[in-house]
């Protein structure tokens, strides 16, 4: 049964509230930045939705046939409740669909902004497509879709836990263990070589982009900045959050699937250390010092070698330098089982073959012998 903290979500046509063309300039720009902030405060209140979201007539604003796609959902089977996250334009609230407990990620898209109203839109459609079309135990699963402006709402499986960023927060620094680290990794390391192996570059990863289930498995999620590499492989621009982008994108160089590893490179340093990359630093400064000064967050001396030798490789500044996925899967699901066999994660700095790496991997070799990371 349907806890009474739920309301059932109804959508209901806006009101025109588009200023007079014969304001004066300054009035309209004064009445725009009211009305934002108005709509801000109605984004945040669970209350408000009872002015966007009414049980009225609701057939009037069902999908029409050639609007309605596969995804479309059913809004009658829709129930929110909670918001239990929010983003600049966006707010999750926990909810059921078709009686199953979901996320219901709400995008406002702004009336009187024409430029970040294209851009909401464009980032929904991307979002839609590339998450009804992936399928795997490390990738979020999508659910159904609506877009009903003002209010344009994905719903995925609820993710219990939150995001990994979260769960870092309540870890004490250099807290967790080697076999947290890795298993934690191995389920970023295999949803993105998924992800890579469809042709799909994430171009935002980072901590606040990982989900925990009640397992404590981490799926990859938001997809709203991904791109086929196809389509994108030449693109320029930032895409991503400047603590976990990539030099070249950041520089607004010509960029490839090599900035995903360069992000999980930064997430795999914040599962060793649980803090925040580049703290103490505005997220500008962050980008100046990776860009300009080739810096990187500090490696502690308490990381493992063979981490922190594959931190160093994720994160190169030459783009070719960097591993596969699938070759980090591969690295990691090595590293895991010397860990299960009580065997330490030595490092040398000498260069071989990737198949003398798994192979000497295999073997766990004790801490005198040399495990290298470089390829």
């Amino acid at each position: 049964m349907v806890n009474s903290w739920f309301q059932a979500l109804r959508f209901r046509k806006p009101r025109n509230n588009k200023p007079s063309s014969t304001l004066p300039s300054t009035s309209r720009i004064q009445l725009n930045s009211e009305m934002e902030n108005m709509e801000k405060k109605r984004f945040d209140s669970l209350e408000s939705w009872s002015m966007i979201l009414e049980s009225e007539n609701v057939e009037t604003w069902e999908a029409s046939k050639e609007d309605q796609e596969e995804w479309t959902a059913d809004l009658s089977q829709l129930f929110i409740g909670n918001k239990f996250a929010s983003g600049a334009h966006s707010r999750i609230y926990r909810g059921i669909y078709k009686q199953r407990a979901v996320a219901v990620k709400m995008v406002r898209i702004p009336t009187h902004k024409e430029e970040t109203r294209a851009l909401l839109e464009q980032q929904f459609k991307s979002e839609v497509a590339f998450l009804s079309r992936l399928f795997h135990p490390n990738i979020v699963q999508f659910i159904a879709a609506c877009k009903k402006p003002p209010v344009y709402c994905i719903i995925t499986e609820y993710m219990s836990q939150g995001t990994l960023r979260m769960y870092l927060n309540k870890k004490e620094p250099y807290s967790l263990s080697t076999e947290t680290i890795l298993r934690l990794a191995l389920d970023i390391s295999r949803g993105m070589e998924y992800l890579h192996s469809q042709g799909v570059m994430h171009r935002d990863l980072k901590s606040n982009n990982l989900l925990l289930n009640d397992d404590m498995r981490v799926k990859v999620a938001d997809f709203g900045t991904s791109c086929l590499e196809t389509q994108c492989r030449e693109s320029k621009g930032n895409m991503g959050t400047y603590r976990w982008m990539a030099p070249e994108m950041i520089k607004d160089k010509a960029y490839t699937r090599k900035v995903d590893v360069y992000s999980f490179g930064i997430v795999l340093w914040e599962l060793t250390t649980c803090l925040l990359p580049f703290q103490g630093m505005t997220p500008v400064q962050a980008a100046f010092a990776v860009s300009e000064k080739n810096e990187r967050p500090p490696l502690p001396a308490s990381c493992q070698p063979g981490l922190a030798h594959l931190i160093k490789r994720c994160w190169a500044a030459n783009p070719s330098k960097r591993p596969d996925f699938s070759y980090i899967v591969s690295v990691l699901e090595k590293y895991d089982e010397c860990v299960k066999e009580g065997h330490p994660l030595t490092s040398h700095s000498g260069l071989v073959s990737g198949n003398a790496i798994l192979e000497r991997l295999k073997a766990c070799v004790s801490m005198s012998s040399s495990i290298p990371v470089h390829a």
